[in-house]
């Protein structure tokens, strides 16, 4: 006589369930794990599998911050782009700024908030300190912040200026001009409400085109992009060569190594990956002590 003739038809449904949860374990999580883990093993797909590590830590594909304990920029390593990643090029935390081109006025005081435009004008200012070279940009003060006035009209938003502040100059700061429309200009006091000024940027006489280029001046969408702009890298070789006691054209020649053309040859602009570069330097010509 035939067992399984006189077996439930459940029974049979469950063996048929059990086969297929040992066949898919068996197929989907261990063959396959253990063949993707091999495979990543290849000559030219390990790099990418581990991470892009660099040898002495960290990734090249994730951009950190190369600044001393106080929050200074170490002279004797290319910098990186600003980061608005947690405190700056934190993997966990990738974001932007989410300020605009219509952020112009700071919010002044204790709790005060900086402008993007304040940002950029105070970021541009110590780039060009630590690079001398002109750190000026339209619509920048001298002293690092917007240049922008809140001016009163008798009219609401037209007619005569009767009243003009300085809105990113917070008191006792000296105007960075005297006077607009034959009016004195004033400092700004914090926590005074200024919200029915008309807000006016004022150009002012720095270049079209700056000495600093615009990515050491403002944060990519993530915060943790490795790359600088060709123009940027440029700025940075006098004094890394300096620093490292090398010749510029040696420091130059470096840089083109980890330049990266457009992709597709069209796509996007040449860049160099900061990380990179420096890990380079270390390797090459390393700082005693560092």
């Amino acid at each position: 006589m035939n067992f399984l003739s006189k077996t439930p038809s459940w029974v049979g449904h469950h063996v048929a369930a059990i086969r297929v949860v040992v066949v898919l374990t068996v197929v989907l999580g261990l063959a396959y794990p253990l063949g993707m883990t091999a495979l990543a093993q290849v000559p030219g797909l390990r790099d990418q599998a581990h991470g892009s590590e660099l040898s002495g830590g960290g990734s090249k594909l994730i951009g950190q911050s190369f600044l001393d304990r106080k929050g200074a920029p170490i002279p004797y390593y290319f910098q990186t782009r600003p980061s608005d990643a947690g405190t700056g090029y934190d993997a966990s935390a990738s974001a932007a700024g989410n300020l605009g081109p219509e952020s112009t006025v700071d919010v002044l005081g204790p709790d005060g908030k900086q402008s993007l435009l304040t940002q950029v004008c105070a970021r541009s200012r110590a780039v060009g300190e630590l690079e001398h070279v002109d750190g000026s940009r339209p619509y920048c003060t001298a002293d690092g912040v917007g240049a922008v006035l809140g001016v009163f009209r008798d009219g609401g938003t037209t007619g005569r200026a009767t009243r003009v502040v300085s809105l990113d100059q917070a008191c006792p700061a000296r105007p960075f001009i005297a006077s607009y429309e034959g009016v004195a200009v004033e400092c700004a006091k914090p926590g005074v409400d200024y919200g029915k000024t008309v807000v006016t940027p004022i150009r002012g006489d720095a270049p079209a085109h700056p000495k600093v280029p615009a990515d050491a001046v403002t944060a990519s969408a993530s915060g943790l992009d490795p790359q600088i702009s060709p123009a940027y890298a440029k700025l940075q070789i006098p004094r890394v060569a300096r620093e490292r006691g090398m010749s510029e054209a040696a420091v130059l020649k470096l840089i083109a190594q980890y330049t990266s053309g457009r992709g597709l040859g069209f796509l996007g602009e040449p860049d160099v990956n900061v990380v990179e570069l420096n890990a380079a330097l270390d390797r090459t010509h390393p700082m005693k002590g560092a």
